[in-house]
């Protein structure tokens, strides 16, 4: 396990910003339980500080994985969030969006977020901008990009895309076979 690279770390933080703005300090300053972020083949993982000392006794063909895994970089440079970050972006999400509980199961099996299944959803969310996506009792059920501003949303009709669909639970079934591999 490494440090993040200078450039690594802008794009990280760029994709996060995306989701939970200037919430993304909150990450980094915890005096109380310092944490910081480390690579391993790929994989970008938000790790204590005090069970990263821990793991320095593990050789790197014997460590697998350590900490939240928050996504990987592809081959091109771009970072993808994993739906194990779910945790992290439910936390300090900015924007919102509750689906209606016939629109669950729709979006858990990978599809978009439609305008017939918002129950409701923040105020003033700007197109083309992250969301977690929870049901009606405040679950977190996924992530994704807005495709229409909140105001733009209200005048679709009900088989118009809301948001698109990033990543949601369903995956950990679904991609359970290379979720993590």
């Amino acid at each position: 396990m490494r440090p993040l690279t200078e450039e690594e770390t802008k794009v990280l933080f760029e994709k996060l910003a995306n989701y939970i703005g200037r919430n993304i300090t909150h990450l980094i300053n915890r005096p109380e339980d310092p944490h910081s972020f480390r690579l391993q083949k790929d994989r970008v993982y938000y790790v204590s500080d005090n069970v990263m000392k821990f793991a320095t006794s593990a050789g790197r063909s014997e460590l697998a994985s350590l900490g939240l895994c928050l996504g990987k970089f592809t081959k091109t440079g771009k970072f993808r969030l994993h739906i194990t970050s779910l945790e992290v972006l439910a936390q300090y999400a900015r924007f919102k969006i509750w689906i209606k509980p016939n629109g669950e199961m729709s979006f858990l099996y990978g599809n978009n977020v439609l305008k017939a299944h918002v129950g409701k959803m923040s105020d003033d969310i700007p197109e083309h901008t992250g969301v977690v996506v929870y049901s009606m009792n405040d679950t977190p059920l996924g992530f994704g990009v807005t495709a229409k501003s909140t105001a733009d949303s209200r005048r679709l009709d009900p088989t118009g895309i809301v948001a698109f669909r990033q990543g949601d639970i369903g995956e950990y079934l679904r991609e359970e076979d290379t979720l993590f591999t």
